[in-house]
């Protein structure tokens, strides 16, 4: 079956609950049997068919009771208010994991984990994000908020850097680890402090993932 022609390349932050590295990437269970995570996306360049989506922001708040692949999740999705109405229907699409292939990327794959999904919110975005130096702001007023700096050491302070790599990832082929912390004040609220964040250059489409 064919799919739309579309594309979002740019720069994503993740912090969830789980420890620094997360298991999850590893395929082993979460640190504390369940998953509560938010994420986010600013999009360098990107397109739905003809709807150019440069620039523009989303951010996802995701919990499920135990791990990711047990199903059970719930999901809402917060798209920058500055998107007209057509990139609107064009970034709900991609993140619902339409237009996609079986397992080729993450809004696929975690679409088929969701048991409830909350109404999306046209909201202003603040993300602020560095990949290289491990550091990430982001602010929804309201709606919640989350930051990533870089692990130091417990000896001096200094900061210490490590990469996870997925040469056949459905989210990412490289990313490099922080630490994250989260509070949410939407449907879904949560909160996690010096967990685990990774920040990542990123390039999705509906066929998988592109260097």
């Amino acid at each position: 079956m064919a799919i739309a022609d579309w594309r979002l390349q740019g720069v994503e932050f993740i912090t969830c609950n789980c420890d620094w590295g997360c298991p999850c990437q590893f395929s082993a269970p979460p640190t504390h049997g369940d998953c509560h995570a938010v994420a986010s996306m600013r999009i360098e360049r990107g397109h739905f068919e003809k709807v150019v989506l440069d620039g523009l922001c989303w951010a996802a708040t995701f919990s499920w009771p135990e791990a990711i692949h047990k199903g059970n999740g719930s999901c809402q999705v917060f798209i920058d208010e500055r998107a007209d109405e057509a990139q609107r229907q064009a970034l709900l699409t991609i993140l619902s994991g339409q237009e996609s292939e079986p397992g080729v990327n993450v809004f696929q794959v975690f679409s088929t984990t969701m048991s409830e999904m909350f109404e999306p919110l046209f909201v202003p975005i603040t993300l602020s994000l560095d990949v290289d130096q491990r550091l990430a702001h982001l602010d929804i007023p309201g709606v919640l908020q989350a930051s990533g700096e870089p692990i130091r050491s417990p000896i001096d302070g200094t900061p210490q850097r490590a990469r996870i790599a997925l040469p056949n990832g459905f989210e990412f082929l490289e990313a490099e680890v922080a630490s994250g912390s989260f509070q949410t004040q939407a449907a879904l609220k949560m909160q996690s402090k010096d967990s685990h964040s990774h920040l990542a250059h990123v390039h999705f489409t509906g066929h998988g993932i592109e260097p």
